[in-house]
């Protein structure tokens, strides 16, 4: 039987504390977890490689940091896929972490694969843009995947996925996702533990879609905040009242849960309609690493 939650007294009109110190990790612990996971996944789809898209942002460099650490860097492909409208910048703070690790890579632009579908519907929108760029950029990771002999390792962390900013078979669409247990506060404790380049911590986080955008513009509020509702909802199992009752707006708290809820279809794996006996995903579960011959559970 599950423990009655605790009641906690608190004054509504009380001010918003800080939760962030709350979100500090064992930077230590947690890259021995990560990187073991990262070879314990490999090794176990029969590989001993990797293959990761390097934006030239924190998250895909902290990957890059970990996946070396775990398989040897000559051992993780490191692909930069720019559109015509990437900056100049994020190419050159990828190449910084290629060097700095001493990582195989290629770059394969995207725009020529990219144009043909964005010119068919003039009226695209940007975010249409991006979703497609996401995608192109999967199915040429995918493809090196099998040139290469390595899995392809997804970026994304904690935050975005919970908030749904990710795009289905886009970004989201990889075999092992290391970082995907960390918010984007402890992204940054990561990466200056893993001495990643100071220039890459400090600027702005972009998925780098078209001229100007940021994460933090286009979501309409700071992963900070972001970072502390969510930790509260969904690590503590804090009510929507119980965080606004910590002095977050409440407005805000609404707001942020229900993006969690109706994204929830992206951290799934398609449903399957039942009809038999035993259907994948309600009755035929196993463990991804399970080894036992067919007909025996």
């Amino acid at each position: 039987m599950a423990m009655p939650k605790p009641v906690r007294h608190v004054n509504k009109a009380q001010p918003m504390k800080s939760v962030l110190p709350r979100l500090k990790i064992n930077t230590d612990l947690a890259t021995r977890i990560l990187t073991g996971f990262i070879r314990d996944s490999i090794t176990k789809a029969g590989m001993t490689r990797a293959v990761i898209g390097l934006s030239g942002g924190i998250d895909s460099a902290i990957s890059a940091y970990l996946a070396a650490q775990a398989l040897g860097a000559e051992n993780v492909l490191a692909l930069r896929m720019p559109y015509a409208t990437s900056s100049a910048a994020s190419l050159s703070d990828a190449e910084s972490v290629i060097e700095d690790l001493g990582l195989p890579h290629l770059v394969v632009p995207i725009s020529e694969m990219a144009q043909p579908l964005i010119e068919r519907f003039p009226d695209m929108s940007p975010l249409r843009k991006g979703n497609i760029m996401a995608r192109l950029r999967m199915i040429t990771l995918y493809d090196q995947s099998m040139a290469w002999g390595g899995l392809v390792m997804g970026t994304s962390n904690k935050t975005e996925f919970l908030l749904g900013y990710s795009t289905i078979y886009g970004d989201s669409g990889v075999a092992l996702h290391p970082i995907a247990d960390l918010y984007k506060c402890q992204v940054r404790q990561m990466a200056r533990h893993l001495s990643v380049p100071t220039a890459i911590i400090e600027k702005p986080p972009s998925a780098d879609l078209w001229v100007g955008q940021t994460d933090e513009d286009e979501l309409g509020f700071t992963y900070d905040q972001a970072d502390q509702v969510l930790f509260l909802l969904v690590d503590e199992r804090y009510t929507v009242d119980e965080v606004a009752d910590e002095g977050f707006d409440r407005k805000f708290v609404v707001q942020i849960w229900e993006r969690v809820k109706a994204n929830h279809y992206k951290r799934t794996m398609p449903n399957i309609a039942k009809l038999s006996k035993r259907s994948i995903g309600h009755d035929f579960l196993y463990l991804r690493d399970y080894t036992g011959r067919a007909g025996i559970v």
